[in-house]
């Protein structure tokens, strides 16, 4: 994992729930998702440098998950008639992320929010596409788990993981 500068400036902000597109359809469902794969992607370089030993393990293996991911969309897009997102140059931190607590509560958010984007394809979408969300939804769920774990967060589960708040 590499350092990443922290700056927002010309950055684009890491997407949230809120920002899937009104009455989507499932290519751009699955495109949204996409971009918030680019982003956690991203986030876990910021992560990783603030983390040591097991954390660090997991916070890779993390990027790891969300590059197959993105790697897996991006054919699958690629070879449908939508439009492929570009990924960015990088993206506006939420808050400055400066050591191990911080890094932690990043990577439960980015959890959270790609949780979110997986969910907001579930009704947009059928047969394998459905499935491959709410296996998404459900591997993003349990990540932010084991990270509310480590952080110490009670609860460590939530309700409706991917639903906003």
């Amino acid at each position: 994992m590499s350092e990443r500068t922290e700056r927002s400036e010309g950055r684009e902000h890491m997407p949230d729930r809120r920002s899937v597109s009104p009455a989507p359809g499932p290519t751009q469902v699955l495109a949204d998702a996409l971009a918030a794969e680019y982003a956690a992607i991203w986030a876990y370089g910021v992560i990783g440098v603030h983390l040591a030993d097991a954390a660090r393990t997991a916070a890779r293996a993390a990027e790891a998950a969300h590059r197959s991911r993105r790697d897996a969309l991006l054919l699958q897009l690629a070879e449908g008639a939508g439009q492929v997102p570009a990924d960015r140059a990088g993206y506006a931190l939420p808050y400055p992320v400066t050591d191990r607590a911080a890094a932690l509560r990043l990577a439960v958010e980015i959890e959270e929010r790609t949780a979110g984007h997986w969910r907001a394809a579930l009704p947009h979408t059928t047969g394998a596409d459905r499935n491959t969300a709410l296996a998404a939804l459900t591997d993003c769920a349990l990540r932010a788990t084991r990270w509310r774990r480590t952080a110490g967060v009670n609860p460590v589960t939530v309700p409706f993981p991917g639903r906003p708040a």
